[in-house]
């Protein structure tokens, strides 16, 4: 079975800076498309970022020119640098690991961003 293990959320100020990580267990990661994901309160949860296994990046509008989506096969991790940060971009932050078109997901962790 995959694990994930993310790190890194916490309290923010706004026009600061998040940098989240995120540990798999198993086997074949770097075939995987590993993404981030966040859900706020009273909302659905929403696609942040994704990286392919062969490093194609997709953002979401609301990421793009302040985030950055990338990954080191070799610790099989995956990570999110998130500059610029704003009070709407508070929420829990999920990684996910898509393996043949299951999903699993990582327990979250809260990153808030303080006005």
């Amino acid at each position: 079975q995959v694990q994930l293990v993310e790190s890194g959320g916490g309290l923010v100020q706004a026009g600061g800076s998040k940098r989240l990580s995120c540990v798999a267990s198993g086997s074949l990661f770097s075939i995987y498309t590993m993404g981030w994901y966040r859900q706020a309160p009273g909302k659905q949860r929403e696609l942040v970022a994704s990286i392919s296994g062969a490093g194609s990046t997709n953002y979401a509008d609301s990421a793009k020119g302040r985030f950055t989506i990338s990954r080191d096969n070799d610790k099989k991790s995956v990570f999110l640098q998130m500059n610029s940060l704003k009070p709407e971009d508070t929420a829990v932050y999920f990684c996910n690991l898509q393996r043949f078109g299951v999903p699993f997901w990582g327990q979250g962790t809260q990153v808030t961003v303080i006005a």
